[in-house]
C-alpha cells in the first residue's frame, strides 16, 4: 500500500512538472470537453450510439465528482460551478441524442441502451497497477474475434438479447472468447470490456464452473490485469512510435476502458497533453478527417468495401465535417477519466485495489 501511495504521489508530482498547477491541468481538461459538448449539442441528431456512450461515461464522471469536488479555494468553487454547468448541458444533449438514434437504429439501441444510462458507469476511487511481468510473449497477428461475435456476448450480459431476457449468462462459448490469452488491438479492449460490463451489471461469479486447465483459478479480476497490462505494451508501443494517425483510436480505447478497471498508471501526463491536442479546436471533436467535406463525400466512403471484416473496432460513423464519431467518443470518456482520476486521487492513502 505505501508502494502505490508512493507511486500515486510521483504521478500527481510528474502532472505538475509538465502542466503546471492542479488549477491548470482542471482547466485545461474542462476546457477541452466544453468544447466537446458543444460539438454534441450541434451534431445530437447525427451521433450514433457508439459516439454517444464516451459522453455518458462522461457524465457519470462529472456527476460522481461534484459530490466530493475539493472545496479548498475560489478557484475550485468556480471550477465545480463550471462543472455543474456541463453536466446541465450533456443532460439535455444526451437526452435528444438517444431519441435520434432510437428512431435510426431501434434494434441496436434496444440491445446496449442499458450503456446509455450514465447511473450504469462506476467510477473508481481506489487505484492499482500494470505489471510488466504479465506482458505477452508472443501475440496473435490478426483480431482474435469479430465484432458481431463480441456483440453476442455482451448482450447475453446485459439481458437484451431478447426481450426481457435474462441477465449475467456468461456461456462457455463466449467465456472460451473472452478467455483467450494473447489477443491485441480491439478483440484484446473488448475482451476487458466484456468483464467490465459484467461487473457494471452486477454480474458476480461470472467464472464460476468454468476453467481453462491451462489458466485454472483465474478471477474476473485476474483477467483485468493481464489485458490491462498487455494494453499498456501495446500503448507504450503505439507513443513510441509517434502515435500513428491508424492507431490513434485503439491508445485512447485502451486507456478509457482501463482507466475504468481502476489502473492508475495509464493516466500519464504526456499523454493527456497529446490527447487534448489531437481535438479540432473549431468543431471540438476527435479523429477529424479533413479530407471530407460533405455527407455526400460520406456516403460515397461508407458504401466502399471494409478491407478487414476481422476488425472489432465499434460502429463507426464518420460525420459530414469528417469528425469521427467513434474516435469523439473514445477521447471524451478519456478525458473523463483522467478528470476524475486526478480529482479523486487527492488522498494518496487509499488503499489500492486487489
Amino acid at each position: 500500500m505505501r508502494a502505490a501511495g508512493h507511486q500515486v504521489a510521483a504521478a500527481l508530482l510528474l502532472f505538475a512538472a509538465v502542466f503546471g498547477t492542479r488549477a491548470e491541468v482542471i482547466d485545461d481538461i474542462l476546457g477541452s470537453l466544453t468544447d466537446a459538448v458543444s460539438f454534441l449539442e450541434r451534431e445530437r441528431e447525427q451521433v450514433n450510439l457508439d459516439g454517444l456512450v464516451g459522453f455518458i461515461m462522461l457524465q457519470a464522471v462529472l456527476k460522481d465528482a461534484v459530490q466530493t469536488w475539493p472545496h479548498s479555494d475560489p478557484v475550485s468553487w468556480a471550477q465545480r460551478a463550471s462543472t455543474v454547468a456541463l453536466i446541465r448541458r450533456l443532460d439535455r444533449s444526451t437526452v435528444k441524442a438517444m431519441d435520434a438514434i432510437k428512431q435510426s437504429d431501434p434494434q441496436y439501441f434496444r440491445e446496449f441502451e442499458p450503456l446509455l444510462s450514465w447511473g450504469f458507469w462506476v467510477i473508481p476511487h481506489e487505484w492499482t497497477s500494470t505489471d510488466v511481468s504479465l506482458f505477452y510473449s508472443n501475440t496473435r497477428k490478426t483480431e482474435c474475434f469479430d465484432e458481431q461475435r463480441g456483440d453476442k456476448c455482451m448482450k447475453l450480459l446485459l439481458g437484451t438479447w431478447k426481450v426481457n431476457g435474462t441477465p449475467c449468462i456468461a456461456t462457455k462459448s463466449c467465456l472460451d472468447t473472452m478467455t483467450n490469452l494473447g489477443c491485441r488491438d480491439y478483440s484484446l479492449s473488448h475482451q476487458l470490456l466484456y468483464f467490465l460490463i459484467g461487473k457494471m451489471k452486477g454480474c458476480t461469479s461470472m467464472l464460476k464452473g468454468y476453467a481453462r486447465a491451462s489458466q485454472a483459478n483465474m478471477t474476473e479480476r485476474g483477467y483485468e490485469r493481464i489485458y490491462c497490462s498487455n494494453m499498456m505494451k501495446i500503448n507504450q508501443d503505439i507513443f513510441r512510435d509517434s502515435l500513428k494517425e491508424t492507431r490513434i483510436d485503439i491508445f485512447m480505447e485502451n486507456i478509457l476502458f482501463c482507466g475504468l478497471a481502476g489502473f492508475s498508471d495509464f493516466f500519464k501526463p504526456d499523454w493527456l497533453q497529446w490527447i487534448i491536442q489531437r481535438q479540432d479546436k473549431d468543431l471540438g471533436c476527435f479523429g477529424r478527417d479533413e479530407n471530407i467535406t460533405s455527407l455526400m463525400a460520406v456516403e460515397k466512403l461508407l458504401e466502399q468495401p471494409h478491407p478487414s471484416p476481422s476488425r472489432v473496432k465499434r460502429r463507426e460513423k464518420v460525420l459530414p465535417d469528417g469528425c469521427s464519431s467513434h474516435t469523439t467518443s473514445v477521447a471524451v470518456g478519456t478525458l473523463g477519466g483522467f478528470l476524475g482520476f486526478y480529482l479523486t486521487e487527492q488522498d494518496i492513502t487509499k488503499r489500492p485495489l486487489s
